[in-house]
């Protein structure tokens, strides 16, 4: 559906260390990347995977980075208690709640979700649910 997505970042140090702590039970890793020309930032995917990409990242323009009211950034997750497991790192890393882990019955039978924001305010949403082929837990 998406080749990648970029979050603006104000303090990406921070951000850097807040995702590297939810992503890990969604078993996204952290890359190192080359520099482009472009601001600093950082990324993460599926271990053996080129695509997608998420990125924290200095906005181009040089503008302070700001969230996006109505946008919202959701993860598929391998198991129930790898959304349990992200959303306890969220909270616990400076994250905000907007919503527990639980099913989601008015979405589908199966969506087991959780939702929060990170330290500068992007919507978060982990995800659990038939249909998200290709997703294993992380070993």
């Amino acid at each position: 559906m998406f080749t990648h997505i970029i979050l603006g970042a104000r303090d990406l140090p921070r951000l850097t260390a807040f995702y590297d702590t939810v992503l890990a039970p969604l078993g996204l890793e952290r890359l190192d990347l080359a520099d482009d020309g472009g601001p600093p930032g950082s990324m993460w995917v599926m271990p053996g995977r080129r695509w997608p990409q998420f990125f924290v990242q200095l906005p181009f323009n040089g503008l302070p980075a700001t969230w996006g009211n109505g946008t919202q950034v959701s993860f598929a997750a391998p198991s129930p208690a790898a959304v349990d497991a992200a959303w306890r790192a969220l909270v616990a890393s400076g994250g905000t709640d907007e919503g527990a882990p639980g099913l989601r019955l008015h979405y589908d039978p199966d969506y087991y979700g959780a939702y929060g924001r990170d330290p500068e305010g992007n919507k978060l949403c982990f995800v659990h649910a038939g249909g998200l082929e290709g997703r294993t837990a992380p070993a």
